[in-house]
């Protein structure tokens, strides 16, 4: 059985639930990728990415395609061929770089910005014998973006601490027309006490969607009165009321 785990450059990247990195064996490499997000203007109907394999051996990949939603908060993929990745499979020679292409299957202008993920899975050299157990392998997931023409709107959102089966959850509600890349998150109580919910990237909330994840308070967090959080939001400094509630 082959274990995935993902790989922190990418989402940022994510990046979120996409971003958490485990150890691969010492002699494998892995993956520089660049840019760490893909955005396809209206006028455009192709991108590419760099994979650069800045080790001593071949690297081996699957690259596919994913929509990306969110629904109650979390995260879905589903298989799409609104978008075509070539090659879907990689083989990157030492030092050296491979470029990877996404085409439009359709080229017809889209209404509201479309977000979907494009994932990388490093698979097992040709060569290599089978392994007993659980080998694992790192997965690395890009953001990619289709903007409509009028490509002018912004995110705006909704902060809202809730209870969730173990603990504190931040949902953050994007009603605005483009997407919300959240991090640098802290929380501030009335009495200026700063709770520092993520140092990096937390997450996404889509654009017409919610984004929800747990957070890190104390026990003893005093959440009473105002509450203020402070973020970055599409690299931006926000500072903005957050509402504490019971989930219904």
């Amino acid at each position: 059985m082959t274990a995935f785990r993902f790989a922190p450059c990418c989402i940022v990247v994510a990046l979120l639930p996409f971003t958490v990195l485990s150890p691969v064996a010492a002699r494998a490499a892995t993956l520089q990728i660049s840019p760490v997000m893909l955005e396809l203007q209206a006028d455009g109907n192709a991108a590419a990415l760099t994979l650069r394999n800045p080790g001593g051996r071949p690297l081996y990949g699957q690259v596919r395609v994913f929509r990306w939603d969110q629904v109650d908060g979390e995260d879905t993929l589903t298989p799409t061929r609104d978008l075509i990745a070539s090659p879907p499979l990689i083989q990157v020679p030492p030092q050296t770089d491979q470029l990877v292409r996404l085409v439009r299957a359709d080229a017809a202008p889209v209404a509201a910005e479309q977000s979907y993920r494009l994932l990388i899975d490093e698979l097992p050299s040709p060569g290599d014998a089978p392994a007993g157990g659980v080998t694992i392998r790192l997965r690395y997931s890009v953001p990619v973006f289709v903007e409509p023409a009028a490509a002018t709107g912004q995110p705006r959102l909704a902060w809202h601490l809730v209870r969730a089966p173990n603990g504190w959850a931040l949902r953050v509600g994007n009603t605005g027309s483009r997407r919300a890349q959240i991090g640098a998150v802290e929380l501030v109580n009335a009495a200026g006490k700063v709770y520092v919910i993520s140092k990096g990237l937390l997450g996404y909330a889509l654009a017409g969607r919610s984004g929800q994840w747990g957070v890190p308070l104390p026990a003893d967090a005093n959440l009473g009165g105002p509450l203020r959080i402070r973020a970055a939001v599409n690299s931006l400094p926000v500072d903005a009321v957050i509402t504490a509630e019971q989930p219904g």
